[in-house]
């Protein structure tokens, strides 16, 4: 008798790099170039080290989690390698983790910029209709109207991964190419463009000259820069949550992971450059990259490539819900969670697990609505435990790996020793580089500011708080029976 719990094998090598460079290519290359750009205080040099620090952070990673890929497989990468090198318990807190905190939030921020830049887009063909919401005056990121199409491109994401894989299978591709046309526009455009032009502060200098010239930020916004880099390389990592389902995943996944990882870096660098060259500093610390695209390009075509860049938000979306409704299965499939056999039921015509889709949607409306009250309404909702869910629980990952990488090193003994050893310490100095990066960003930094103004904030620890409170629940759902293990082997 077929088994109609299992996940069939239906992507290719394609899409998996597609899925890889879609995933981590999107909003946040748009939105967190300004971030880096404010919080650098407009200095283009540090701002160029923080992405290329941040990528070579994540590229160590890929390059061991690579490594495990090679190795083990079975329902959903992380997940496995966990259980593989370490135990089915700490297996099941990783996953714990990934289905009700990381997962969710990564894609509560995308709905969110994903219906911010497709207003943007919207406002700009339609001034009446900016005027009438209020974004004319600033109002877009709070506006009510920006949260309600958020959460219809969440449900719109959902339905596609849920009723037909293949579809939103061909979207991820799709997308990865629509997201990549403005940015090889703005990266040899925009870098032409910044050349060639004088800016209109220091007419004697060029656009670029003069952006790398004005800056003030010193070193110690260095650490802030990086860590705002960690959401826009995030992402990678839900790929691996396909291997059940990709064709030949021991040789796919590893190269869909490296080709996919040093594609992002490259234009994440050139593009940075490149939006440098299209508008001032200033200009864009205030107003953001579709400023740049309005000066290079003109109203009409910058506008038709803020489009683009709706299209690439949307795409990352997509992925980062494919990789979502897969969270709950991959405990369910273990034996492990609330109500396994609910959770790991496959549906028999769309090879989808479901019910694990509907928990993830569930879940992920939740986090939107956390995103929004914590970050973007006029007046906190959730006073001392408002802390950026778009960076914070990426680093949390990374913690997360590091005992993942020595067990690897301590059981691999088959491997080449740069494999086995050096890969792998790598990848924890760059994880424990980041986790010291955010704890000085969200934590040491905003408190000493804090205490000169009067107030306590330390978000970092309030974090810590719920992350502690959610990890905790995960142990009432532990099954721990003998006949609930299941094993994961290395080839």
């Amino acid at each position: 008798m077929e088994n109609n719990n299992t996940l069939q094998k239906k992507y290719g090598l394609v899409t998996a790099i597609c899925m890889v460079v879609g995933i981590v290519i999107g909003s946040g290359v748009f939105f967190k170039a300004q971030n880096i750009l404010v919080v650098t205080e407009g200095n283009m040099s540090i701002g160029i080290a923080a992405w290329l620090v941040g990528g070579t952070i994540m590229l160590f990673n890929v390059l061991a989690f690579a490594q495990l890929a090679q190795n083990y497989s079975k329902v959903n990468g992380l997940t496995d390698y966990a259980e593989a090198t370490i135990g089915s318990k700490y297996s099941y807190y990783v996953g714990w983790f990934m289905a009700f905190i990381y997962s969710p939030t990564i894609s509560s921020v995308l709905v969110y910029v994903t219906a911010k830049y497709t207003l943007t887009f919207i406002c700009s063909v339609n001034p009446d209709f900016a005027l009438h919401i209020g974004a004319a005056n600033g109002g877009l990121d709070f506006g009510p109207e920006t949260m309600t199409l958020a959460l219809f491109f969440l449900c719109f994401s959902f339905a596609i991964n849920a009723l037909s894989p293949k579809i939103a299978g061909k979207i991820q591709v799709s997308a990865t190419i629509i997201k990549l046309i403005p940015l090889v526009l703005m990266m040899i455009v925009g870098t032409i463009y910044g050349f060639t032009h004088m800016s209109a502060e220091q007419p004697d200098l060029s656009i670029l000259a003069h952006n790398f010239a004005v800056g003030t930020g010193a070193g110690d916004t260095f650490f802030s820069a990086i860590v705002a880099t960690a959401f826009a390389y995030e992402g990678w990592i839900m790929a691996t949550s396909i291997n059940a389902e990709l064709k030949n995943a021991k040789r796919n996944l590893p190269i869909a992971l490296i080709v996919g990882g040093i594609v992002i870096v490259a234009v994440y660098v050139l593009y940075f450059i490149g939006i440098a060259g299209g508008a001032s500093v200033e200009e864009l610390q205030k107003d953001g990259a579709t400023v740049a695209f309005i000066h290079v390009f003109g109203p009409v075509i910058g506008n038709i490539l803020n489009l683009f860049v709706a299209v690439s938000c949307f795409g990352t979306l997509n992925g980062l819900m494919l990789g979502c409704t897969r969270s709950m299965y991959a405990l369910a499939a273990r034996n492990h969670g609330p109500s396994p056999k609910i959770f790991a039921q496959v549906d028999a015509a769309t090879n989808m697990p479901a019910n694990s889709g509907i928990a993830a949607l569930l879940i992920t409306a939740f986090w939107v609505v956390y995103f929004y009250g914590a970050n973007l309404a006029p007046a906190s909702w959730f006073g001392l435990f408002s802390f950026d869910s778009s960076e914070l629980p990426i680093v949390t990952l990374y913690a997360f790996y590091i005992p993942i990488y020595f067990a690897f090193m301590k059981t691999a003994k088959g491997l080449h020793p740069v494999k086995r050893i050096v890969l792998p310490l790598l990848a924890v100095i760059s994880s424990v580089a980041i986790i010291f990066c955010a704890i000085y960003a969200h934590g040491y930094v905003p408190y000493l500011a804090a205490k000169e103004n009067g107030t306590f904030s330390f978000p970092v620890l309030f974090y810590l708080i719920v992350f502690a409170v959610v990890m905790l629940a995960g142990i009432f759902f532990y099954k721990n029976k003998k006949s609930d293990k299941t094993e994961v082997t290395a080839e």
